[in-house]
């Protein structure tokens, strides 16, 4: 990855640890140290077992580049034509381009010395650029996991299409996302995607369908930033503070947008309705989350956030939005869907939680918790990555 842990990857932890229990041995890369604060122990646990081809390494990647050009010069030109096609696609070149380049010929070197034949990235970024590269160079082969949404602002400049060709295949956590990925690609790739959902420990979400009549508490869950939509929530809680004037809106995360959403909250009046928390450990999202009457979650930008499926998982219907791959696991049997970017429909969504009856909360709770258990548990999940880097690992001891 770019950066990990971080405390916005716990998904990709637990897939992680779901492929060891499988009996997969995984090694942990990442190409930068992730800046702020880590607030969960395990995560803390792992960023010690992550390996940083960036931070603190320059003297490394200098001698992996110069390493590479005298004993590799034919894997190093091969990789290097690649790499001029990825910086013809971003339609400049610039010192990231270059380190993509370092960071190949030290990340080929690092595979050789830990005998790794296969690498998988999440995301179709400059991670997965790297290995791209790195494969180029004669070294370990690569599948990626996309998810969006960022991917998809502009697939050219990331090389897309270059990255699912040489990938030994492709991981979309939905359907919208597949369908873009060979939207930006080729339809005859359509067979090296597939569909593989990002998933939980289903049993580690105790489920709690008892909801208080008097219980006026949404949470909503995520970095503060544009692609959020938090700026929409001051306006649309003033509409219903005289309503529902104990109303109480929680706030887990922080990000760029703080300041802008803190001076909303004053310039609509509503700083009794809102808490902000800043980011918490798993625990005490969850415990948020299962005290709450549902999750408010109205984004402009998604792929499928986990923190839905968190919310189901333990029960507690959702409100979001139309984009992405969020209705192809949440409609009204388990939540409230509105159009991104309208404050009307949030109040409405917000105002129609707070009225349902307790009875028909629990009834949403049990749709959700059915659906996680059906298509986002890493006990179903997990084999079906396993099969796959199994069939290559397979696949690359017949060729040799």
């Amino acid at each position: 990855m770019n950066s990990y842990p971080m405390t916005s990857t716990t998904f990709i932890r637990r897939e992680i640890e779901s492929l060891e229990l499988l009996g997969l041995e995984i090694k942990r890369f990442a190409v930068r140290h992730w800046g702020e604060k880590l607030v969960d122990t395990m995560d803390i646990a792992d960023q010690v077992r992550t390996h940083y081809l960036l931070t603190g390494n320059s003297l490394a990647l200098l001698t992996s580049f110069f390493t590479t050009i005298l004993l590799n010069p034919l894997g190093f030109l091969r990789a290097f034509s690649l790499w001029i096609s990825v910086c013809k696609n971003s339609g400049n070149l610039s010192v990231k381009h270059f380190a993509y380049l370092l960071q190949a010929t030290y990340f080929h070197r690092l595979c050789k010395q830990n005998n790794l034949t296969h690498v998988h990235t999440h995301f179709s970024t400059n991670a997965t650029t790297v290995a791209m590269i790195a494969k180029q160079m004669g070294g370990a082969s690569y599948s990626f996991t996309a998810h969006g949404p960022d991917e998809f602002v502009d697939p050219t400049a990331l090389s897309m299409h270059l990255k699912v060709q040489h990938a030994a295949f492709v991981v979309a956590i939905s359907n919208y996302c597949r369908v873009q990925l060979v939207r930006f690609s080729s339809y005859d790739y359509w067979d090296k995607i597939i569909i593989s959902h990002c998933g939980l420990h289903v049993d580690d979400f105790t489920p709690n369908y008892e909801f208080d009549a008097e219980n006026q508490s949404l949470v909503c869950v995520g970095r503060i930033c544009p692609q959020k939509a938090q700026l929409l929530f001051p306006p649309a809680l003033a509409q219903l503070k005289s309503e529902f004037p104990n109303m109480k809106l929680h706030f887990i995360g922080d990000g760029e947008s703080r300041t802008v959403l803190e001076a909303a909250i004053d310039k609509y009046n509503v700083r009794d309705m809102v808490v902000l928390h800043g980011w918490k450990a798993n625990t005490e999202v969850r415990e948020m989350l299962t005290k709450s009457r549902a999750l408010l979650l109205p984004s402009f930008a998604e792929g499928l956030p986990v923190v839905i499926m968190e919310s189901f998982a333990l029960g507690r219907p959702v409100i979001s939005t139309y984009i992405a791959g969020i209705p192809e696991l949440v409609d009204e049997t388990c939540g409230w869907m509105i159009p991104a970017g309208s404050i009307d429909h949030i109040a409405s969504a917000i105002r129609s939680a707070l009225k349902t009856s307790p009875a028909t909360l629990a009834k949403m709770g049990k749709e959700g918790r059915k659906r996680i258990e059906a298509e986002h548990n890493l006990k179903t999940i997990a084999p079906v990555l396993y099969n796959q880097f199994s069939k290559i690992i397979q696949d690359q001891s017949t060729q040799h």
